[in-house]
């Protein structure tokens, strides 16, 4: 083999190497600084509109994409008797109309469900094992897949007081006597500062937690 080849794989051999050395430390830093995970939803404080008695649906002005205000009206039932008024109970936007007007409605049915809007987050399941360094009040960068292309700010606001497991319709149950270790997963809130519009309600999202 001529020197010249000689040189040149020992080259190639070299930058593989700083290479694999320049990934594990990238990879060292990550774990030691940063808690990541793309089990996470975008969600937001969601209130339902009830009908408060039985009747005609004389009046709605329940369209989605309404923003409502507290105890603002937003239709009339008539029960035969008199006429209720249909209030709002917190500020958001309509995200499901349920209705229409004229329908014939029951008393404590759902017409429409709003969203605080304004004030949205991700809920991300953080496994036990990476819990231990999360603080509320620790910044977070946030890409959600309907808009990838834009990093969003955040801060941890709250880290339940149990995990997923807890909450089940069905939890585990061990008849067996065998018992096998699972890792389970804790539901952390996250605030996203100035989402876009393009940001929904379910939508998928990947946190990073500075630790």
């Amino acid at each position: 083999m001529s020197k010249g080849k000689l040189l040149i794989i020992n080259f190639i051999g070299l930058v593989v190497v700083l290479g694999l050395i320049a990934t594990g430390v990238y990879m060292y830093y990550q774990h030691k600084n940063y808690v990541k995970t793309d089990d996470a939803v975008v969600s937001a404080d969601i209130t339902e509109v009830v009908a408060p008695v039985s009747g005609i649906l004389t009046e709605w002005k329940g369209s989605a994409g309404n923003d409502m205000k507290v105890n603002q009206a937003v239709g009339t039932v008539n029960d035969g008797k008199a006429a209720h008024e249909i209030d709002s109970i917190a500020a958001g936007t309509i995200i499901k109309n349920e209705v229409k007007a004229n329908e014939l409605v029951q008393s404590g049915q759902v017409l429409a469900q709003t969203a605080d809007m304004d004030h949205m987050y991700v809920l991300a399941n953080i496994k036990e094992t990476e819990l231990n360094d999360i603080e509320i009040g620790d910044n977070v960068d946030i890409t959600v897949d309907g808009d990838s292309n834009v990093t969003f700010d955040g801060k941890v606001e709250d880290i339940s007081y149990a995990t997923n497991s807890v909450f089940s319709a069905l939890p585990s149950q061990n008849a067996t006597g065998n018992y096998t270790k699972v890792t389970q997963k804790v539901q952390v809130k996250i605030s996203i500062q100035n989402p876009t519009k393009k940001v929904l309600l379910g939508m998928n999202a990947e946190v990073k937690i500075s630790i």
